[in-house]
């Protein structure tokens, strides 16, 4: 591919002689190699027809970057292909472009310079965004240059080296112009309502004017005027004032008859070169330093001096930006310093200024300042930058730096810093670069003579444009998602969908089939089409997982492709997804041919039989499935006969259910005994009467009474393979006959079981000799004789014992509380030896100390409660009765009073409240006295005792 250098224009032309023009007017030189072209197939000819090209172009240093620029084709003919090598020499370049022409060779015309900035390559996302001011602007500064710019909320006003002054839209378009000077304008300003303006030129005229009125004030001064300043609140009647700047600084007061007069506030110290004016506070720069007056005292509070003085003023200017009413930003040569206006104490005026200024912040910086300005609490600096040539070892002009920094006390921290390639930057000076700001919406721009930019913070979908640069897909689709509002140029769904192509490149298929869970959503026909994508490379198996089942629900097809690969390929995985996905999500009856053509090859396929049984169970042929089940002994067996109510085909399958889990079909037939009931569960399992044993005993727990027809045949079953449940069996159940239990415990030799059925049977005396001549196990003699609580017992145990020492033993350890040791130690011979006899006595004589005790413990209780509810008797005994008329006798039933007072009568109260006329009462017997109620007690004394007999 040929590579070749050329000059290109700054806009676009039509025509053979526009395009020469073009070139002749400020061109920027450019090394870069085509790397496509498309030129349309016409004869030798003009044309406009505007067309594409692609170009690596190097910017000093920078390497090479791929940029695509929309160009006018003029000349499109080849006559002959020639390679030139590469080449930075101007002169050189001028002549290949010239040569080309000749040979009508491509020539293009760029609409917008192929760069705007360059950022540092790093992977900090930037914290501005540029575009270069076009339309009326690119018109202005083809013919003349930029001096300076005023910016204001509604319009921007920008001045020029020809003396003319131009009012321009945010988009750069002129809507007025307006010829003030032959000669560069130096300085506008504007109120802050935008409807007056103030100009001031190189010739020494100033201009202040309305936009909207005929208000106008013109005055030439003898000396070039550097700057002026209109008040903010100009509009206002009782504010018509403004400064300009020259040798001296000059404040203009409307007064009486509309007249303007001036007054010198400062002079004597040199040119004065920038002036900023916000609410009462005026701020200027001289060659000395800058100053702050306050306008209400017209008194100057402050002189900050500048630092390097070795720096010419007029090539570095001092830089001033307002943050707010009371702090002032100065940038001058490489240093910043932030000052902050303060009111000072009432004890400390004296003959000083009612304000001071304490400088907050100061710093330097690594280029010299050509303009601040202030982005929340962080600042914007522009940086004129100067730098050694690599090639030609000679100090030049480099591309100006815009940077953003936070304050600190004593330094600074860089947060961003871009390099702007504006038009003509290597013939640039310090003073020739402007930065000027909209308060409110972060807008800052850039001036220079032959470029305006217009740097802004980035909004969100920048902040998405540079993650998806950078292939951070994942958090560019946080962010829109977040802030799915307010993004006007990116969609959620396309950032999810380059996502997912993203992962899938890199191969991380898994990851990009969890994603389309989120992105894809509920549209159908985007799942459908990456599945497909998935299977051209071969990764179904990723995407399967993910795919929806409800809400929405794809085709039948996409479900059937993804089973059939897992069928051909991984029996385990088809299963899964057999489980997992609902049956109707495919067609059912087409997977269970394929599954069938596959057990063809392999039969006994333990998976695949699985599988199959539950297909048959989608497709509610649920006696295939279960089948299958029983012959798989799977444990899902059960659910399937649960969910689908098929006891009726188990009836003859109950022996294949109890031999698979016997647990689990117990437990499921006796809670089904509606359906099955037992007699057909006990017939079924006649030839099992293991499996029939358990099938019962469980039963008999659930219900003593159920099973009772079957108790009989039960106490074989226990004792042929339930020993340890006999027992229990036979003390639990009323239905058991116990002759037949006898018989069965006896043949087998059961002992303990046959003691209890003695006993039960009454004939204890044959169970205590069971259980002394066969078990010889007297602590279990001595328990059933407690249990059974009869003196016959103990005397039995007591002859059978007294020839056995370790059964004397035992007696006379536990005997004590049953029956008096004394009978047992009368029997035993002389000379025979018991083990730890001196420790049974001991025992014995303890116990009965221990009953004496608990005697006497429980004597003293009963006195004392005996004496209490004695003394408390006696206290209710002593207590008045009340007897009045509605009293009545017990006997007799009359009212106890007679109605008549003057009348003998005779009362008898008893404790119990029952009364009686004398005269009806029994007379009293000789033995005792002693008079009873005859209501409560005739026969013991008691609380029916007389205790009140009234006579009158």
């Amino acid at each position: 591919m040929g590579s070749f250098f050329a000059k290109f224009a700054t806009a676009s032309g039509r025509g053979e002689d526009n395009h020469r023009d073009r070139f002749s007017d400020h061109p920027i030189t450019l090394p870069f190699r085509v790397t496509d072209n498309r030129v349309p197939a016409a004869p030798e000819s003009h044309c406009d027809t505007q067309m594409q090209v692609q170009a690596q172009i190097e910017y000093e240093g920078q390497g090479w970057k791929l940029y695509t620029f929309n160009c006018f084709c003029f000349f499109f003919h080849f006559l002959e292909t020639r390679s030139y090598e590469e080449s930075t020499d101007e002169s050189e370049v001028s002549e290949l472009c010239g040569c080309a022409a000749e040979m009508g060779a491509v020539a293009c015309l760029f609409q917008e310079p192929p760069v705007v900035y360059l950022e540092d390559e790093s992977e900090e996302e930037p914290k501005l965004k540029y575009e270069r001011l076009s339309n009326g602007v690119t018109e202005i500064l083809q013919k003349d240059a930029a001096s300076c710019m005023t910016v204001h909320e509604k319009f921007l006003a920008l001045g020029t080296h020809y003396g003319k002054v131009y009012l321009l839209d945010v988009q750069g378009n002129i809507t007025q112009k307006f010829d003030v000077s032959p000669v560069k304008i130096n300085q506008i300003s504007l109120d802050e309502s935008g409807e007056h303006m103030g100009v001031c030129s190189e010739d020494g005229k100033v201009q202040v004017f309305g936009l909207y009125s005929a208000e106008e004030f013109h005055e030439t001064f003898d000396c070039p005027i550097k700057i002026v300043a209109v008040h903010p609140q100009f509009v206002r009647s009782h504010f018509k004032q403004f400064v300009t700047g020259g040798k001296k600084l000059l404040l203009y007061e409307r007064g009486w008859m509309n007249r303007w007069k001036p007054s010198i506030l400062h002079e004597g110290e040199g040119n004065i070169r920038n002036i900023k004016w916000r609410g009462h506070l005026i701020a200027w720069a001289n060659n000395m330093g800058v100053k702050i007056l306050d306008m209400i005292s017209k008194q100057r509070i402050t002189n900050v001096p500048r630092d390097d003085i070795s720096l010419r003023p007029d090539m570095y200017p001092c830089s001033l930006c307002w943050k707010d009413n009371l702090t002032l930003i100065i940038g001058w040569g490489n240093s910043v310093k932030i000052c902050s206006v303060k009111e000072r104490h009432a004890s400390e005026m004296r003959d000083l200024p009612n304000r001071y200024v304490e400088i907050v912040f100061q710093f330097d910086t690594e280029f010299y300042v050509s303009g601040l300005a202030p982005l929340c609490d962080q600042l914007v600096i522009l940086s004129y930058v100067k730098e050694i040539s690599e090639k030609t070892e000679v100090e030049c002009c480099a591309r100006p730096r815009l940077d953003i920094v936070q304050p600190l006390p004593e330094s600074c921290e860089e947060i961003s810093s871009d390099a702007l390639t504006v038009r003509g930057f290597q013939e640039n000076e310090c003073r020739d670069y402007h930065l000027e700001y909209s308060e409110g919406e972060s807008l800052f721009y850039i001036i220079s003579p032959r470029d305006v930019v217009v740097a802004k913070e980035r909004d969100q979908d920048d902040h998405i444009d540079w993650l998806l640069e950078k292939k951070k897909y994942e958090e560019a689709l946080m962010a829109a998602e977040i802030s799915q509002k307010t993004i006007k140029k990116h969609k959620i769904l396309d950032i999810g969908l380059a996502y997912i192509n993203h992962l899938m490149e890199k191969g991380e298929y898994d990851l990009a089939a969890r994603k389309c869970q989120k992105i894809l959503g509920k549209n159908t026909e985007l799942w459908e089409f990456e599945v497909y994508k998935f299977k051209e490379i071969g990764q179904l198996k990723a995407i399967s997982r993910y795919l929806p089942r409800q809400d929405p629900v794809l085709k039948p097809l996409i479900y059937e492709m993804v089973l059939h690969e897992f069928l051909e390929s991984d029996y385990e995985g088809f299963a899964t997804l057999i489980k997992e996905w609902p049956g109707d999500l495919y067609n059912n009856t087409v997977i269970v041919q394929a599954v069938v053509d596959h057990l063809r090859k392999d039969p006994q396929n333990r998976t695949l039989l699985r599988t199959l049984a539950e297909l048959y169970t989608y497709d509610q042929r649920y006696g295939r499935a279960l089948e299958i089940y029983l012959t798989l002994r799977h444990k899902d067996v059960f659910q399937l006969i649960h969910k689908h109510n098929l006891f009726s085909s188990i009836r003859d399958k109950i022996v294949l259910l109890m031999d698979f889990d016997s647990e689990k079909a117990v437990d499921m037939l006796l809670d089904n005994e509606d359906k099955i009931s037992i007699d057909r569960v006990v017939e079924e399992l006649e030839n099992r009467p293991e499996l029939q044993h358990v099938y019962l005993h469980k039963l008999f727990k659930r219900d003593h009474h159920k099973g009772q027809r079957y108790h009989e045949k039960q106490i074989s079953l226990y004792a042929e393979y339930d020993r340890p449940n006999l027992l229990p069996f036979l003390r639990d159940s009323t239905h058991c006959p116990l002759e037949k239990a006898l018989e069965i415990c006896q043949q087998r030799n059961f002992v303990e079981e046959t003691v209890y059925l003695l006993s039960r049977m009454g004939n204890s005396r044959s169970a205590l000799k069971m259980i002394m001549e066969e078990l010889q196990d007297v602590d279990k003699a001595i328990e059933f004789a407690k249990e059974q609580d009869d003196g016959e017992l103990w005397e039995d145990l007591i002859l059978y014992s007294i020839d056995k020492p370790p059964f004397i033993t035992g007696l006379l350890n536990n005997i004590g509380t049953h029956v008096d040791p004394i009978l047992l130690i009368h029997r035993i011979k002389e000379g025979m030896e018991i083990p730890n006899l001196r420790d049974s006595l001991v025992k014995i004589l303890q116990d009965y100390n221990l009953q004496i005790l608990l005697r006497e413990g429980c004597k003293k209780i009963l006195v004392a409660d005996s004496l209490s509810l004695l003394k408390k008797m006696h206290r209710t005994q002593m207590k008045g009765l009340l007897v009045d008329e509605e009293n009545i006798c017990e006997s007799c039933l009359s009212p106890i009073l007679p109605s008549d007072a003057s009348k003998s009568f005779s009362v008898v109260v008893f404790h119990c409240r029952h009364m009686f006329h004398r005269e009806c009462l029994p007379v009293p017997n000789t033995v005792s006295s002693v008079q009873f109620c005859n209501i409560c007690s005739a026969k013991h004394r008691g609380p029916g005792s007389a205790v009140l007999e009234m006579k009158k």
